[in-house]
């Protein structure tokens, strides 16, 4: 019979804001925080995976990033316009955002503050996967191991998506759930690459209760401003002396194979890991794999 202890969704004060989170495991257990990427709720960190890590001796946490899901949303702070976010991309021009990453990497800290959590293994996917470098760099004392995944180190200079893929993902408002689930479909679709195979059912459910949770259209041009405007961090992620794994995908059509090399490349002694046929999503054949090579790497720190 499993017993593993639950702690259901509730929301906590964390630098300013509330952040809704979960648990799974003992909270008498060494930490590990999960951060999610762009435009993406804490669901959709699988549970079978919170439920793996937790029954390898850990207290697991997810939450949702300010301006998405059941966070606070950030509604009195404006977006850049859909031309200060094209000149950006196009130009470099420099982009003025409601907040950068670092706030982000601030709310997890709060998480951990208000939690009573000392240290922690952070692992972020995509965004959080910056966010969790910026809470390494920020504040290594509080970090005991560093996974990034399908992430990168914030250089201008690295290999982007393509721009027909790009186009591909930028939407305009869903109007309703049904619409806000055949737009989400389509971009999960392009993300998730075309190796392993894409599980529309279960991506569609998961779209269905984000509609439900709360979908933010402004926030999330606030999330992607956020990280269009906070600086390169190859030069601080070279003085880190936490043990970190990095993780890519060779399909990865987001951000190219080339960047987890270079985030791995960047941190001294990193160990990085790529899965062929990967895409932009952790697909259920490698899940476990993914697992057990986290859990190695916090076991390694005991």
């Amino acid at each position: 019979m499993n017993t593993m202890q639950y702690i259901s969704e509730q929301q906590i004060a964390s630098n300013n804001i509330k952040l809704n989170y979960d648990s799974f495991g003992d909270p008498a257990h060494p930490a590990i925080i999960l951060i999610m990427g762009l435009a993406t709720q804490m669901i959709f960190w699988d549970s079978d995976i919170c439920r793996q890590l937790a029954q390898q001796g850990f207290w697991v946490l997810r939450f949702d990033n300010r301006d998405i899901g059941k966070s606070t949303h950030m509604t009195q702070l404006n977006p850049p316009s859909g031309l200060a976010f094209l000149l950006n991309i196009l130009t470099g021009k420099k982009l003025q955002s409601a907040y950068q990453l670092s706030d982000m990497a601030a709310d997890t800290l709060g998480l951990m503050d208000a939690l009573n959590i000392p240290r922690a293994h952070i692992v972020g996917a995509s965004m959080g996967g910056m966010i969790a470098q910026i809470l390494a760099i920020q504040a290594p004392q509080r970090v005991i191991s560093l996974t990034s995944i399908m992430s990168t180190t914030g250089n201008r200079a690295l290999p982007r998506a393509k721009n027909s893929t790009l186009l591909k993902l930028l939407t305009t408002p869903a109007k309703n759930a049904e619409d806000y689930v055949k737009r989400g479909l389509n971009i999960w679709r392009i993300l998730h690459a075309d190796h392993f195979p894409f599980d529309a059912k279960k991506i569609s459910e998961l779209l269905q209760l984000s509609w439900q949770r709360g979908v933010n259209g402004q926030g999330i041009s606030r999330q992607l401003a956020a990280i269009l405007a906070s600086p390169d961090r190859t030069i601080d992620l070279a003085k880190l002396k936490i043990p970190s794994l990095v993780i890519h995908g060779s399909l990865d059509p987001l951000l190219p194979l080339d960047c987890g090399i270079a985030t791995a490349k960047a941190i001294p002694q990193a160990k990085f890991l790529s899965y062929q046929g990967m895409g932009h999503t952790i697909p259920v054949e490698i899940q476990q794999d993914v697992v057990m090579q986290i859990i190695n790497l916090a076991k390694s720190c005991e």
